[in-house]
């Protein structure tokens, strides 16, 4: 097994000694207990990386992957209501209740780590959709944890089922 650790107060993911920028939640991060749907914070501990899902007009096929993985799709979504039964799931669109459109314009969904935060079973409103994924437009991200497109592909090679992803 080989863990991902996210050193939120330096915003540094480091894997086998390399060491790499990441991005954290807007409100910085939170114990796993306290976190909240829609609070933008990164939630503390171990999750472990469930799939992976990857844009097919945006990244290349990975011969070799050993992480679950598959193409994303333009009606790909991710329930972030805590009504919906499909809570912390993923959703087509379009769909009843609130869920966040994996397939956006920005990069930042290009290659998505589908991390095992708050999913056995969803508890309503314990957080929805903590991913692991590239960094996008932005200067932080909305609960997740990101890297930069080129280090997030690096890392895919090195992953396989069993591994996590530590923040603390």
């Amino acid at each position: 097994m080989s863990d991902l650790i996210v050193d939120t107060g330096r915003r540094v993911l480091s894997h086998d000694g390399d060491e790499m920028r990441c991005l954290i939640g807007k409100s910085g991060a939170v114990a796993a207990e306290a976190k909240h749907e829609g609070d933008g914070a990164s939630p503390r501990g171990r999750w472990p990386i469930r799939a992976v899902l990857l844009r097919p007009d945006r990244v290349p096929p990975f011969p070799g992957l050993r992480l679950p993985w598959r193409w994303l799709r333009p009606d790909d979504g991710w329930s972030d209501d805590p009504r919906d039964p499909a809570y912390n799931r993923p959703v087509r669109h379009p769909h009843p209740y609130s869920a966040e459109r994996l397939w956006r314009e920005d990069e930042a969904y290009d290659v998505i780590l589908v991390l095992g935060h708050n999913d056995s079973p969803p508890v309503p409103d314990a957080g929805s959709a903590i991913f692991l994924h590239c960094t996008g437009a932005h200067d932080f991200t909305e609960g997740c944890v990101a890297l930069a497109k080129g280090d997030l592909v690096g890392l895919l090679a090195k992953l396989a089922s069993g591994d996590a992803v530590d923040i603390r």
